[in-house]
């Protein structure tokens, strides 16, 4: 960890000139991950059912940034199929720390990383649910995020640090995860998790190993749309949080390839698993993202049994009620492939296989 809080800290000085507040973040880092680490062990007294608790039949929703992950964790979690991770519980995952932390925040919101995000291209804060990779970042200053926003800066290509084959942190980060999700579990009153998991994409075989009684929802979209869109997200986080548009163009140029190629080997890692017979297919159910849009009831009609659900009439008239609204939504999303000196024709080349499996059918 400290390993790469130091090449986190080298990018944030070399390339965006920021030296001072590094030194204080990781300072509120530790003191972070020491509270963490005191109250969760302070949760096994005052939360004894945490003994016993065990996380069954989670549904994960899995698939790149920007193809409708956000959209269905959110309701899954509204409409009560299974509870999620609010940021805020991830940040503080310790049932205790949560409570004590509760009233205050709002003032927490304050210096939220969730203030970066604007709100067109992903509306977020501390009470939203969102992706569980978030609680992995945090614990480990690790995984898709640290790459995505910091690592593909550095002058070295240090792609190779987050690829499963090379550096494996499968049973460390699953480990991380069921605990936390025990605590959700006890916290939240629920009996069933519904998690969002980008990294979930490249180690789906271990995840299944892992949790045979699993339900993996792929989620798939163009990607033409898909990775501009991812872009216009992690640029504009970038841009509020480290001036993005003010670095030489040579540095943006590095930094956007190297992105896009990741981001293709998203989409990649999954399709080998899926067409060598790696993945168990009865576990995973493919989702379209214009089927989601176009036809959501219908949809929907083919998930709860997946799941092996029964629908209660509110989740069926909430379902019917989304189905209307989605039919009719616009995004107010908007980017350019060539801000990013991105090409759809390449994209559609270097994306074939995601074309040929899912899309042309």
């Amino acid at each position: 960890m400290l390993s790469r809080l130091r090449l986190i800290q080298g990018v944030l000085a070399n390339v965006f000139s920021v030296r001072v507040v590094p030194l204080f973040v990781v300072c509120l880092y530790a003191g972070l991950r020491l509270n963490v680490w005191l109250f969760m062990a302070l949760d096994r007294l005052f939360f004894p059912s945490l003994a016993t608790q065990r996380v069954q039949r989670p549904i994960v929703i899995v698939g790149n940034p920007r193809t409708g992950t956000t959209f269905l964790h959110r309701f899954l979690v509204e409409q009560r199929f299974g509870v999620g991770l609010h940021l805020y519980r991830s940040l503080y995952p310790s049932i205790l720390l949560q409570r004590l932390l509760r009233p205050l925040l709002p003032l927490l919101e304050k210096v939220s990383p969730a203030r970066f995000h604007a709100s067109a291209a992903h509306d977020t804060n501390l009470s939203s649910v969102e992706t569980d990779d978030v609680t992995v970042f945090f614990r480990y200053a690790d995984g898709f995020f640290v790459y995505g926003f910091f690592l593909a800066w550095d002058e070295a290509d240090l792609r190779s640090m987050f690829a499963p084959e090379v550096r494996d942190t499968t049973a460390r980060d699953f480990d991380w995860l069921e605990a936390v999700w025990r605590r959700s579990l006890v916290a939240q009153g629920g009996d069933r998790v519904v998690a969002k998991l980008f990294s979930t994409g490249v180690r789906t075989p271990a995840f299944l190993e892992r949790f045979p009684d699993a339900h993996i929802l792929y989620m798939v979209r163009d990607p033409v749309e898909v990775i501009p869109s991812t872009f216009s997200l992690v640029t504009g986080v970038l841009e509020k949080a480290l001036g993005y548009s003010t670095l030489p163009a040579e540095v943006r140029n590095r930094y956007n390839e190297r992105l896009y190629l990741a981001l293709v080997d998203l989409f990649r890692r999954f399709h080998e698993d899926w067409t060598s017979g790696r993945i168990d297919r009865s576990r995973v159910m493919v989702v379209s993202y214009t089927r989601m849009m176009n036809d959501f009831d219908g949809l929907m009609a083919e998930m709860i049994p997946f799941f092996d659900m029964k629908p209660t009439p509110a989740q069926l008239e909430a379902i019917r009620k989304t189905a209307e609204e989605q039919r009719a939504y616009k995004s107010g999303h908007r980017y350019q492939l060539e801000r990013y000196g991105l090409d759809a024709d390449r994209i559609r080349r270097d994306c074939a296989f995601v074309y040929e499996t899912w899309l042309n059918s």
